[in-house]
């Protein structure tokens, strides 16, 4: 098996490369080879689908980081499947975000209203830019419509495009514009009412000055589907009708269908809150990084989803996108553990359409080799789930 000798190789604003494969084998082999190089000025490498993205440290390496890619020979890995042979089928596909300089910092750099303030740690060596609100938010430039106008010229599936919500947005920020001391003469719960008010209106100023003009632009796109991820969602118990709140006035009446992601976290503490986001008509959920790894269809063999028979009741009937990987693990699921996790929620649910079947999240914390072991073995579970339940599609 070989890979193409015609190499396209695009500019990608100034601090980076995009080189379009034509399978699963080429971005391997391109991934690879470009690592093995070591590479002056490149500073990330990162594959996708059909595509290789090169970042360098400034324009000044472009020119001669494309001269020295022009000259390399990718060696194919001989296990994976030749172009025009699908390695695997995924119904609804995006790439990722690694367009983005991170999911919070890609959207406040393109806003108005926001100023740096230093870095946090999210989790394990993960970190991010926390801003302050020191001004008026508005949207300065849709920060989507590039990447998805992209995806739509090269995507063979359906796509949906993941944005972060105004929630976590605002949760993930300071807001610094109401600096007058607090009056101590007050009584306590006034204090409290008026903390609470502030930033009920911060979160919904994200909401309609943010997050809805970009909604707006990337259905102007062709966007039919998306994803409002939400993973501080749950950050504060009690802000949990705040954050349905921030939801529907993002999406209400627009014409696109919206889904949204609950990032790990007892899922209990939604109810009975999201009763009430009724244009949300899939919730993508992680469940089985609190599962167990044996194979079986009883509750007691699947003690991670209990909670999805709260999702199956809500009066408007959404989707589960049920997470079937663990994303934080190098375990590689086998395709009957998944195929158990969907019977499962298939059986608890009563109708195969309603199983979505997804990774917990997103699976940029796992090398590519991981990475694409587990989708491989996600999808050969669905083909094996949707066999014994005797459908064709849906689940």
């Amino acid at each position: 098996m070989g890979v193409a000798t015609d190499l396209r190789m695009l500019d990608y604003g100034d601090r980076a490369l995009l080189l379009e494969c034509e399978s699963t084998a080429e971005v391997l082999a391109w991934t690879d080879t470009l690592r093995q190089a070591d590479l002056l000025g490149v500073t990330d490498i990162v594959p996708a689908s059909r595509t290789v993205l090169v970042k360098v440290d400034g324009a000044r390496y472009l020119p001669l980081t494309r001269q020295r890619i022009e000259k390399l020979r990718p060696v194919p890995d001989d296990g994976i499947a030749a172009p025009g042979v699908p390695d695997m089928v995924i119904d609804v596909v995006y790439d990722g975000e690694q367009q983005r300089t991170e999911m919070y910092d890609w959207a406040v750099s393109h806003t108005n209203g926001f100023e740096r303030r230093g870095s946090v740690r999210a989790f394990d060596n993960k970190y991010y830019t926390k801003e302050a609100v020191v001004g008026p938010i508005s949207l300065r430039s849709p920060f989507h419509n590039a990447e998805f106008s992209y995806l739509v010229s090269v995507a063979e599936a359906e796509l949906k495009i993941p944005v972060t919500g105004a929630y976590t947005i605002a949760d993930w920020s300071f807001d610094e514009r109401n600096r007058t001391p607090e009056n101590l003469l007050q009584p306590a719960g006034d204090r409290a009412r008026q903390r609470h008010a502030a930033r009920r209106d911060f979160v919904l100023e994200v909401a309609r000055n943010m997050i809805r003009p970009n909604l707006e632009a990337l259905i102007k796109l062709g966007a039919r589907w998306i994803q409002v991820d939400e993973p501080g969602a749950s950050t504060e118990a009690d802000e949990l009708d705040l954050f349905v709140d921030s939801f529907n006035a993002s999406v209400e009446g627009l014409n696109a269908m919206f889904s949204t992601h609950l990032c790990f976290s007892d899922y209990n503490l939604f109810f009975p809150a999201i009763e009430r986001m009724e244009q949300c008509r899939q919730y993508a959920v992680g469940f089985a990084n609190y599962d167990s790894r044996e194979l079986g269809t009883t509750d007691e063999a699947r003690p991670g989803y209990a909670v999805i028979k709260k999702f199956r009741d809500l009066s408007y009937k959404p989707a589960l996108g049920l997470g079937v990987l663990d994303i934080h693990s190098d375990f590689i699921e086998s395709p009957e553990l998944v195929r158990d996790r969907v019977l499962y929620a298939v059986k608890v649910f009563g109708d195969p359409a309603r199983i979505h079947v997804t990774p917990d999240c997103g699976l940029r914390t796992r090398s590519w080799t991981v990475a694409y072991e587990k989708l491989r073995n996600m999808t050969a579970g669905v083909r094996l789930a949707r066999r014994e339940l005797g459908v064709s599609t849906g689940a």
